[in-house]
């Protein structure tokens, strides 16, 4: 066996998914009501557990890219506070990313505890990755389960695409526990091998869903692929239809402007929600 421990900074994109319904000085109080079944507090509530999900796999994608696809880099993600070690026997590779006991990434997030990472060798093209976390904590919420990611150096249109299957518990500082399942694809679109992160644009697709232990659930499509840019903490357009019981509203992210706003459209009413990272 063959090991190898390295300290090193690295930098990613993050696709931030953080919803909430704005209030005025007076109506601090007052929730925009939507319809019995779909809600803007459960909007929010699903909005905080994508957050966690996306920012996370960010992590994972990003340490694999750094490690075994990206030559000289100009930029990144993590600072002297992550340690990674890697080892590798009869072909396969094992990574672990321990963040200790807590350690601010350089885009804000503070992280502790560990993310494993394993793979064997590419075929045709194409990689399969297995995650899984230890005692993980992404800004105060923990992070249990984990997946596989389908890697593909190129895709049918010549693009790095990860398709990550889903399988996690994510539990919030008040008790709240929510569990994600689904599928989640990202094609990265632009930026690809310039060295730098600033130029980076990813479209994400995919569906899921969330249960929450307060008993309600919600489910995603995306039918108008997810734009992020890497110098916007948004989405900057695409549409998500979300689902709850009998309800459906289609979720708007724009026409490219790089803004916290978006629309969520329900029995053609429509109501502002802002974003925040």
């Amino acid at each position: 066996m063959k090991s190898i421990v390295i300290k090193t900074r690295m930098l990613t994109f993050l696709t931030v998914f953080f919803l909430f319904t704005s209030c005025s000085e007076d109506e601090n109080n007052t929730e925009i009501e939507t319809s019995e079944d779909l809600t803007a507090m459960q909007t929010k509530q699903a909005a905080d557990t994508d957050e966690v999900s996306t920012g996370t796999f960010n992590i994972i994608e990003t340490a694999y890219v750094e490690i075994e696809e990206q030559g000289e880099r100009m930029t990144s993600l993590f600072p002297d506070c992550v340690t990674i070690t890697i080892t590798s026997e009869n072909g396969f590779t094992f990574i672990t990313l321990d963040f200790g006991l807590g350690c601010e990434l350089n885009n804000g997030n503070i992280v502790s505890g560990k993310i494993h990472i394993s793979y064997g060798p590419i075929q045709n093209g194409t990689r399969t990755i297995n995650y899984s976390f230890e005692d993980f904590i992404f800004n105060d919420k923990g992070i249990e389960g984990g997946g596989t990611i389908f890697r593909e150096h190129s895709n049918a249109i010549g693009n790095p695409q990860s398709t990550f299957h889903k399988n996690i518990v994510v539990t919030f500082p008040g008790g709240l526990v929510a569990t994600v399942d689904g599928i989640r694809v990202r094609e990265w679109v632009e930026g690809v091998g310039s060295g730098t992160w600033m130029d980076n644009v990813y479209l994400v697709t995919g569906n899921w869903t969330i249960e929450f232990s307060t008993g309600h659930s919600r489910s995603a499509l995306v039918t108008e692929a997810l734009r992020r840019e890497a110098t916007c903490h948004y989405f900057v357009s695409g549409l998500l239809e979300i689902t709850r019981n009998e309800t459906t509203g289609v979720l708007n992210y724009g026409d490219g402007t790089c803004d916290n706003i978006a629309i969520l459209t329900v029995n053609g009413k429509e109501y502002i929600i802002i974003l925040q990272y």
